[in-house]
């Protein structure tokens, strides 16, 4: 999990590669989920929260820009 000041320093391409990252993970742990795999339920949140927190900053630059 990345902190919102890192993910400020970042550009919107590398934030879109981020975000692209966080939903293959994201998917991967609702798959471990079904699966009974999964040991900590609170990384499905904690990614959940990092693909709004990229999709804010991603809005906010464009319509800045």
């Amino acid at each position: 999990m990345v902190k919102i000041k890192d993910l400020r320093a970042m550009t919107i391409d590398e934030l879109e590669g981020r975000l692209l990252e966080c939903k293959k993970e994201q998917a991967n742990l609702r798959i471990q989920q079904a699966t009974g795999q999964l040991q900590n339920t609170s990384n499905i949140r904690k990614v959940r929260r990092e693909v709004a927190q990229i999709n804010t900053l991603i809005t906010e630059r464009k319509k800045n820009s």
